[in-house]
Order: structure tokens, then C-alpha cells, then sequence
């Protein structure tokens, strides 16, 4: 079994903004944003519609972050680890 750290509160990450050099915040996963109940889905099947070909075999989740002062915003695979 695995777990993302971010998902999980393991770990927190800063991140600059690739456009004004600003702070990024972690707003979460990826798929939580796609529709009204994907938050609700088993993160196994949400899997298989976060854009990465082999996410669920390779034990990642791909996270958005955003921009707190230009909202740009850009996605992260971050590794997921051993439970």
C-alpha cells in the first residue's frame, strides 16, 4: 500500500512561481478539481483519469498548485511512499 505525503500531511513543499517568482500553494490533487463528486472517488480509479499514462503502477499523484499572487498554476507528480 502507498500514500501520497501530501495527500497525507506527511511532508509540505514550496514551490516559486515560473511566471512572477512568487509564493505556490498546494491546492491539492489534480483530479479533485475535474468535476462535482471526483473528490469522492476511489483514488484508484481517479487514476486512471489524472493524465499520467501508468500513475497507479508507478505509485504517483499528480498535485495542482497555484500562484498566491498571479494565480498561475501548474501541475506536480509528487512519488508516493510506502505505507
Amino acid at each position: 500500500m502507498y500514500a501520497c505525503p501530501l495527500c497525507n500531511g506527511m511532508r509540505t513543499v514550496q514551490r516559486a512561481c515560473p511566471a512572477c517568482g512568487g509564493e505556490m500553494t498546494d491546492q491539492g490533487k489534480l483530479v479533485d478539481f475535474m468535476g462535482d463528486y471526483s473528490p469522492y472517488l476511489v483514488i484508484e480509479i481517479a487514476k486512471t483519469v489524472d493524465g499520467v499514462k501508468d500513475s497507479r503502477s508507478s505509485h504517483t499523484c499528480v498535485h495542482l498548485f497555484q500562484c498566491l499572487g498571479c494565480d498561475t498554476q501548474k501541475t506536480e507528480v509528487i512519488q508516493e511512499i510506502p505505507k
